[in-house]
């Protein structure tokens, strides 16, 4: 492992601990030239599947386009960039569950929506009107109408504080 900062090839390890949900290992190592401090991770790589387009075409799985579509989507939200990390990780997990050597781009946008559902519902409309192209203002409403259907049918998990009198906050 070479110092980032003079290049120089010995360094020792003077901590490490897990990360990532024990999913790596963050190591801090000190160069034994310059004396600076530097973190590496290690981790275990996995085969990852190619990604089968509309179009037909393959590309390798880039866990970069999901995290770059999902800060897109997220932007100026109040969605923490740890949260899209985890959301990026546990897209990677499906996609490698799946076990398949090609993985159809449709399931990672799927299962993108779904978790920006749960996160932040105009996050997930972004995502929406990007990833399904709507030619017009109709497919739009219908995409919004269906959220605002899905919203009402979940249970709510959030107990609202009481206003005066008994009466429901707004």
């Amino acid at each position: 492992m070479r110092c980032p900062f003079c290049h120089h090839r010995g360094n020792r390890v003077i901590d490490s601990r897990n990360a990532r949900e024990g999913d790596s290992i963050r190591r801090r190592r000190v160069c034994s030239s310059c004396k600076r401090r530097f973190t590496t991770f290690e981790h275990v790589e996995h085969a990852l599947p190619m990604v089968v387009k509309k179009d037909s075409r393959r590309e390798p799985f880039d866990r970069g386009k999901i995290v770059a579509g999902l800060k897109r989507a997220c932007e100026k939200r109040p969605v923490s960039v740890e949260t899209i990390d985890q959301v990026a990780n546990r897209v990677e997990a499906a996609v490698l569950e799946r076990g398949e050597a090609e993985v159809p781009s449709s399931f990672i946008g799927t299962t993108l929506m779904d978790e920006l559902h749960r996160i932040d519902q105009v996050a997930y409309v972004r995502f929406a009107s990007v990833y399904r192209s709507f030619k017009d203002i109709d497919e739009f409403m219908r995409e919004l109408e269906d959220l605002m259907i899905r919203r009402r049918e979940e249970p709510r998990d959030i107990i609202r504080p009481r206003g005066k009198k008994g009466e429901a906050a707004p």
